[in-house]
């Protein structure tokens, strides 16, 4: 009973006196008692109808809340279900791409129009390169100075280290740690003494018959002791003598047997010949260790009366200046080197190539257009890869699970009617959009058959997560909360097909009727399996709540809702068990 029923029983149970105003009804009870008896009962009636509406609504949401529950029979039978998630989405083309350039300079070359086929590497625009070629050529002489500086760095630094110009023993050092030098000053003194020289005169006419590499006999003055030598040097000036005697110098070589200095005199014969006068030995070699670069003695490497190798450091020099300089150098000509690297791959720049297969959409610059910095990264074309095409559809969290890469997908555009497409999924992506605290995740779907399609046409897809053939099954709105449905307890009692609209009893639920326990399978928006707890051809009770406030049905219904009992609308049998 609504809210317009009860109002009309209040009415029904109120009076107007002659005036024309309503009297009390406790007034009309105590002035005719056998009315008092028909109020009482009335009363009771609407106190009883008022309990089994508000029943009623606590079990259904009735009247009280706008809407009202009724059932319909139906009958368990086998059906097919394809469970499906469907959405729509703009197809998008396999790969695209905005060829742009940073060069600058005239376009020389562009020869392809809107509408042709490339490869990936085609040559698609030819930039002047005069600008590039300039900056090359700057770049280049920069790294040679770089070079020149560094090298002239690094050989001043090695100055530091001050080495044996000779092969000897340091017969002299005249520096200690800590002391400060400068360039050109002497360190000290290393002498080859193991072999050692005699230059003596010979008389020209004798000279004209030695030659190099002839032996001799040298004779110590102080001992007269002979030594072997060989000839070395013949020299072919003369020179005049006390007697006017002519003579030439002649050099001989001979190893130090240990005590020969050079104060040490001797004399000499070759072939029997002897010189025409004594001279003094000299070491064979004798060199003054210099100091090539100014700085702080560090540490002595030979010490005084040792021996070295030409070319070994004998004392190391430190010089902070010079080492500062070395390695800004060296960071100069780095900077130099790539500078003029990205000189030559900023000359690539200069032809642009496809970077991938397909077809040009947009051709935005021609041959004789100029490009300046002004255009920043202008995009010159843009190429699609339209070997297949793809879409992305927005899956929502309770179904992603349920969707994976391969499933087949069916595609449909309403540009292109009659026709159906067959995709695949490709991706699932993991990272979704949260709206209103629900997320979704975008899966992308691969269409490679696309006769009559373009991308940017709006399409619908399907994809089916799972399908079974021909099992029990039963509507989706049969089924109550914690798996039940209500059954009818003795069918062949109940004469009714199905649709049918079934009478509710005082609990709410159809006479005849009881819920049994069922276990679910798959289910789509129709249908729901039934794996247990039912079989073909049980009759069962489909709920279906209507809105008692719909304008639609106070239309087929009047101003009220049904009283329990009346005839159901039309086109439903009241059926009772």
């Amino acid at each position: 009973m609504n809210g317009q029923q009860i109002k009309r029983l209040f009415s029904r149970r109120t009076k107007k006196d002659s005036s024309g105003t309503a009297a009390d009804t406790t007034t009309v009870l105590k002035k005719n008692p056998k009315k008092r008896i028909i109020v009482i009962a009335s009363i009771a009636l609407l106190v009883l109808l008022l309990i089994l509406g508000i029943r009623s609504c606590g079990n259904k949401a009735g009247a009280v809340t706008g809407t009202m529950s009724t059932y319909t029979a139906a009958q368990v039978g086998k059906h097919d279900i394809t469970v499906k998630l469907s959405g729509s989405g703009t197809l998008k083309p396999a790969d695209s791409y905005n060829v742009t350039s940073l060069a600058t300079g005239e376009i020389l070359r562009a020869d392809f129009k809107e509408g042709d086929t490339v490869d990936k590497g085609t040559v698609l625009y030819q930039i002047d390169t005069k600008d590039a070629d300039t900056n090359i050529r700057s770049a280049e002489l920069n790294l040679q100075r770089s070079q020149l500086a560094y090298s002239s760095a690094q050989k001043s630094l090695s100055n530091l280290n001050v080495t044996a110009p000779i092969s000897g023993t340091v017969t002299e050092l005249n520096v200690k740690v800590g002391d400060s030098v400068a360039a050109g000053q002497k360190i000290g003194t290393i002498r080859n003494s193991t072999a050692m020289s005699l230059e003596v005169p010979f008389n020209s006419a004798d000279v004209d018959s030695f030659y190099i590499g002839e032996p001799a006999t040298v004779t110590l003055d102080s001992t007269f002791e002979t030594l072997s030598g060989t000839v070395t040097k013949i020299s072919n000036a003369e020179k005049g003598m006390i007697g006017n005697m002519l003579v030439k110098y002649v050099t001989i070589e001979v190893s130090n047997p240990g005590g020969i200095t050079d104060s040490t005199a001797a004399t000499a014969t070759i072939d029997g010949i002897a010189c025409s006068n004594s001279a003094s030995f000299k070491y064979k070699s004798s060199e003054t260790i210099t100091a090539r670069s100014s700085g702080e003695v560090v540490s002595i490497l030979v010490s005084e009366g040792n021996s070295a190798q030409k070319g070994a450091v004998i004392v190391k020099l430190e010089n902070s200046d010079l080492e500062q300089n070395a390695a800004n150098s060296k960071l100069a000509l780095e900077e130099a080197q790539n500078n003029l690297e990205n000189r030559k791959k900023a000359l690539e720049d200069y032809t642009i190539k496809s970077p991938i297969s397909g077809t040009i959409i947009t051709k935005t610059y021609k041959a004789g257009d100029k490009l300046d910095s002004a255009s920043g990264k202008t995009t010159l074309c843009t190429i699609y890869d339209l070997s297949y095409l793809t879409m992305e559809l927005s899956v929502d969290e309770l179904d992603i699970s349920k969707v994976h890469v391969g499933q087949k997908v069916t595609v449909k555009a309403d540009a292109v009617e009659g026709k159906t497409f067959t995709g695949e999924v490709t991706k699932v992506n993991i990272s979704g959009t949260t709206t209103n605290g629900v997320t979704a995740y975008p899966v992308t779907v691969k269409i490679t058959e696309t006769e009559g399609l373009m991308p940017g046409m709006n399409v619908t897809a399907e994809i089916v997560i799972e399908s079974v053939k021909n099992v029990l099954a039963v509507p989706v709105d049969a089924i109550s909360r914690g798996n039940k449905v209500l059954v009818c307890k003795d069918a062949s009692k109940l004469k009714t097909s199905d649709g049918s609209t079934l009478i509710t009893d005082k609990s709410g639920i159809p006479q005849g009727f009881e819920y049994v326990n069922v276990t679910l399978g798959v289910n789509n928006k129709e249908y729901i399996q039934i794996t247990s707890g039912l079989k073909e051809g049980d009759t069962i009770a489909v709920v279906h709540i209507i809105n008692t406030e719909s304008d639609m049905y106070k239309q087929m219904q009047g101003d009220t809702p049904p009283e329990e009992g009346a005839p159901p609308p039309e086109g439903g049998e009241q059926v009772g068990g």
